[in-house]
């Protein structure tokens, strides 16, 4: 909204009023009622990643449309990314690591971008004010980089025998899509994915479809109706076997690579028992489908909890599909906040192994703590190396031993705190209370206390959480 104002009586002279209206047309700027936008930040400051994530602005829904040929790995595509300005905006950066950007508009209009490392600028024809929903279309084109994180493990995109798996966990999604790629900001998504025939293109959430696309290609399109992190976004393309059934009334779609059927099909099986097993534990399943996709043995050194359908290279034993099937609950409907809170979706999903045991006559959850406790070093070299919650740098927020054992020895003693029906009733409101959205150790600490008012927590988190070296047993 503009406003007239008179600032000098009819009689000033023209040089005058020349130099007071330039004076004010220097002040007002575009959009914002005569504020100046400024450039959103580069970078959420996460404290392991500071340049992932960018600030100014809120993704609710990405848009992909894509072409992969894996005979020479060459990637198109066209991102369309709906979003609010959370301030007046002159500029707004994207994460997107390699490819060749062709063209960037801003509510229809070209805008003008540059490149610096993993950072896309993007400056609109016209300022966006704060509040304003805006439509930012990139098309881009290339072939995919594998990234190497600081742990030295591999993601991004990842060429296989016959096409590509792309898996994001910390950075690797900006390989192929530019986004806000922090979890911090969840978003929607719709994928269409064209491939030569004869191959599957496999993402998250539903499928809504897939057609024929010209002469030997065909298209795949994929909707996720619940916020995800970019993080969990997956997409895999290859001569997969698919399956649909049904777990209770949860649909169930599974990939499974060639050569990879008989020796998944016992664990797959299972898929069903251990979701009832995890919804009885940790309260209603938060997404609207669920399954598996089960690479080659050589697609990736890891597995990973890609939103509705967790990756597995090679088929994966019952533990390791507890385990997966648990971070949907825990990290990608209650998502971290910073990557520092990465003890939230290790830790709880290494205890449901424990208890997945425990409930299934293995040992008990106070079993496999006492033996970890008396002998943990043996396997794990790292346990007692740091805290849970104070990882010593980027490449170690992952690290098995502290993230994923000791923080599950961190759950353990919440629950012999509290005892079983507390305990549950934690787990489940904590599912619950932050359900789709993003939490952090401290909003973890204070549900526990708040809950448990009765309850000290002080030597757990002092000792067991954020304490240097092997904590005393008391």
């Amino acid at each position: 909204m503009s406003r007239s104002v008179r600032l000098v009586p009819a009689c000033a002279s023209p040089l005058l009023t020349l130099l007071l209206a330039l004076a004010l047309t220097a002040c007002s700027g575009s959009g914002g009622g005569g504020v100046q936008g400024t450039p959103g930040g580069s970078g959420v400051r996460d404290p392991y990643f500071p340049k992932a994530g960018n600030g100014g602005y809120d993704v609710g829904h990405y848009a992909l449309r894509l072409d992969y040929e894996p005979d020479d790995e060459h990637l198109s595509g066209t991102a369309v990314l709906t979003a609010r300005a959370t301030q007046d905006l002159s500029a707004f950066d994207l994460d997107l690591m390699g490819l060749d950007v062709e063209e960037v508009t801003v509510e229809g209009e070209t805008a003008r971008w540059n490149r610096n490392g993993q950072e896309l600028t993007v400056r609109p024809a016209d300022e966006l004010d704060d509040g304003e929903t805006f439509e930012a279309r990139i098309r881009y084109s290339g072939t995919p980089q594998t990234i190497t994180d600081p742990d030295g493990s591999e993601e991004g995109w990842l060429p296989t025998e016959d096409g590509a798996v792309g898996l994001g966990e910390p950075t690797g999604s900006m390989a192929w899509f530019p986004g806000n790629h922090h979890p911090s900001d969840k978003a929607t998504y719709d994928i269409e994915v064209t491939v030569p025939e004869g191959l599957e293109a496999v993402s998250n959430g539903e499928s809504a479809g897939e057609r024929a696309a010209g002469e030997g290609r065909r298209t795949f399109t994929w909707r996720t109706t619940e916020p995800m992190a970019s993080y969990v976004a997956t997409l895999a393309v290859g001569d997969y076997d698919i399956r649909r059934s049904t777990a209770g009334d949860l649909p169930v779609y599974t990939a499974v690579a060639d050569g990879q059927g008989e020796a998944s099909a016992q664990v797959l099986a299972r898929l069903p028992e251990v979701m009832e097993w995890a919804e009885t534990n940790f309260g209603p399943y938060p997404f609207a489908s669920t399954g598996a996709i089960v690479g080659g043995e050589e697609d990736a050194g890891y597995a990973l909890e890609t939103q509705n359908r967790p990756f597995f290279p090679g088929a994966p034993d019952t533990g390791l599909l507890v385990h997966e099937i648990a971070h949907q609950w825990f990290g990608n409907s209650v998502t971290p906040r910073t990557w520092q809170d990465m003890w939230l979706n290790e830790g709880f999903a290494t205890y449901a192994e424990w208890l997945w045991e425990e409930d299934t006559g293995g040992d008990s959850a106070q079993e496999t703590f006492d033996e970890l406790y008396d002998h943990g070093e043996d396997t794990y070299e790292d346990l007692w190396s740091f805290p849970p919650a104070k990882p010593t740098g980027a490449a170690h927020i992952s690290d098995e031993g502290p993230v994923y054992q000791r923080a599950a020895m961190v759950v353990h003693k919440i629950r012999q705190t509290v005892g079983d029906d507390t305990f549950y009733d934690i787990v489940q409101g904590w599912t619950a209370t932050h359900r789709h959205g993003n939490a952090d150790t401290a909003d973890f600490t204070a549900y526990v206390e708040k809950q448990a008012p009765d309850e000290e927590f002080g030597v757990i988190w002092e000792e067991w959480l954020y304490g240097k070296g092997k904590p005393e047993q008391r």
